[in-house]
């Protein structure tokens, strides 16, 4: 038998690399995944490239890691994956990048090209049609047949990904096509540059004669100005209207928390709907005021609606309104320069006839008070909206909750990140929480999936490593992305796992004590999560709420990943939608 080692025949370029050098033409310098038969082309063309990439353990986490780095980076996130099981595990994944509007560009394997189309040849991974299984839930669709293809193939994905509104693309590639010669230069440049969606100008003319002449003009922020950047532009224009402003779910950190004009994002309870319900001009941003937005649809505007929306799909779907489909930042800033001009011209104008008339918004009550008999002041309609909120968390009882979600506050940086799974405590971070900066608050509430919040804690700590991140699940949460432990270790990301640990699907538990009398399939038996977390050498501990802050922010302070397990059961507040 011979001792001698065999010597790798020379690389000739494959599909594989023009895969990965598309990428980094196109500004990538992180890809996510996990390796797969048919995927091996391209998995050994990362050798040979600049690329960093980062391997989870699960599909579905690895896509949940690339939303996340995405959401934080405004940019693009690759996800390799190979063919048949490993694509399919990134579907809940991907739906939530849907969304939550993540730039998500996932590359897949595919059997060999003469298995794709439907013929039955019996390889591994084998699908009818593989494509088929993402086109309900990314925005587009791309397959690459030959290799020369594969540069215009991920350039168009790319280009895709990151039109606005962003979101998840899937693209495929036959394994013999990865793995094929390439008989062309190596990619120099790729131009992916998305169109700009600008609003029309006659729309942003007539939504700022609405907002100028309203009286009661009232902002609602989503998502989508989180994701466009549009934060100052927000600001800008909520105070030239001196018009109060709430931020949805996926909105938070559009609006500062503490601003005399801020709501905040108390969706669910009936004080804020009815103070939506009650604006003569509601102006909502990047919304398409679905169910957590509309307090499970009991909204019902009385006043006129202008909807800015990217996402053609969701422009009036909810509410009667004047459409406006567009970028939030470009709409926005429209906005704001309209209504600056007509201010300026109202002020020029002060003797005109009707001018006070014309310019209520803008100057009604500008000392900040009411006189007699006259409307409260925005600030104060404001402060007495908050108000009236503590008052109804405060009869519940509910003073365990608060305190812990005050002490994850307290014990978070300013400038951190935190990530939350679907758990109890992420419910009441959703209404009840400050990030206190903005693009600094991720949670699964856009498709509701279990298991996001340690993998996306993942993504975020890639993106930023320079900054602690916390990651908040429930024990069943927890357990869905448990084996990612050894990512954190492996790359000695900076990610505090936060488990709140009360035996079972806690919410679960309640909706169903509430509607039926008693709970079903919701009670868990669970490991012991400190000595399952240092067996894979990341220092964990157990807390009690009392300890909590100081224990939270230790961990935090602390380099590489750490875990707190903190056994508590904690109730949700009172909905307010089913007494509507």
């Amino acid at each position: 038998m011979s001792t001698t080692t065999p010597t790798p025949t020379q690389h000739r370029r494959n599909g594989g690399d023009l895969v990965v050098e598309s990428l980094a033409a196109l500004g990538a310098d992180t890809v996510f995944g996990l390796p797969g038969q048919h995927a091996l082309g391209v998995f050994d063309a990362l050798r040979r490239s600049a690329l960093r990439y980062v391997g989870l353990r699960v599909e579905n986490n690895a896509g949940f890691a690339a939303d996340a780095y995405a959401r934080t980076t405004h940019g693009v996130a690759p996800l390799l994956v190979s063919t048949g099981p490993g694509a399919l595990m990134t579907l809940a994944a991907l739906q939530e990048a849907a969304a939550g509007s993540a730039a998500v560009l996932a590359i897949g394997s595919q059997v060999p090209l003469a298995g794709v189309g439907g013929g039955r040849h019996g390889y591994l991974h084998e699908l009818t049609d593989q494509s088929a299984s993402f086109r309900g839930v990314v925005k587009s669709v791309h397959t690459a047949r030959t290799a020369s293809q594969i540069p215009s193939a991920v350039a168009a994905a790319w280009e895709s990904a990151l039109s606005t509104p962003h979101g998840p693309v899937w693209l495929e590639i036959p394994q013999d096509v990865l793995l094929a010669e390439a008989d062309v230069p190596p990619v120099a440049g790729l131009d992916a540059r998305p169109r700009e969606l600008l609003p029309r100008p006659e729309l942003i003319a007539a939504a700022a004669d609405r907002l100028t002449q309203a009286r009661r003009p009232v902002i609602l922020a989503g998502g989508g100005v989180v994701r466009a950047g549009a934060e100052a532009e927000l600001l800008a224009l909520a105070e030239q209207l001196r018009a109060p402003v709430a931020t949805t779910f996926g909105g938070k950190g559009a609006f500062p928390w503490e601003h005399p004009l801020s709501l905040q994002s108390w969706m669910e309870d009936r004080c804020t709907t009815a103070f939506l319900e009650d604006a003569d001009t509601l102006l909502v941003v990047g919304s398409g005021l679905g169910e957590l937005s509309s307090n499970y649809h009991t909204f019902r505007p009385l006043g006129r609606v202008v909807q800015i929306e990217a996402d053609l799909g969701k422009l009036e779907s909810n509410h009667a309104a004047l459409g406006i489909h567009a970028d939030a930042r470009a709409a926005l800033a429209a906005l704001v320069k309209e209504v600056g001009e007509r201010e300026a011209g109202l002020t020029e104008g002060d003797d005109a006839p009707g001018s006070e008339a014309a310019g209520t918004a803008g100057a009604a009550g500008a000392a900040g008070t009411a006189g007699p008999g006259d409307a409260p002041s925005p600030e104060a309609a404001v402060s007495d909206l908050l108000a009236r909120v503590r008052d109804r968390i405060a009869g519940q009882h509910l003073d365990l909750e608060q305190q812990v979600l005050s002490s994850v506050r307290d014990a978070l940086p300013d400038g951190a990140v935190s990530c939350w799974d679907m758990t109890i405590l992420a419910y009441w971070a959703w209404s009840a929480f400050d990030p206190r900066r903005t693009n600094a608050l991720h949670s699964a509430q856009g498709a509701g999936g279990l298991g996001y919040g340690f993998p996306a804690a993942l993504g975020v700590a890639v993106a930023d490593p320079a900054r602690p991140v916390l990651a908040v699940s429930g024990d069943g949460g927890a357990m869905y992305s448990i084996a990612e432990l050894a990512t954190a270790r492996q790359y000695d990301l900076p990610v505090t796992w936060l488990i709140v640990d009360d035996g079972g699907y806690g919410i679960l538990r309640e909706y169903m004590t509430d509607a039926f009398g008693a709970a079903t399939a919701t009670e868990l038996t669970r490991p012991d999560f400190v000595a399952l977390a240092e067996s894979f050498g990341v220092p964990a501990l157990r807390t009690t709420p009392e300890r909590l802050r100081t224990d939270l922010a230790a961990a935090l302070a602390a380099p590489g990943p750490s875990v707190v397990v903190l056994p508590v059961h904690l109730r949700m507040f009172a909905p307010t939608h089913l007494d509507s």
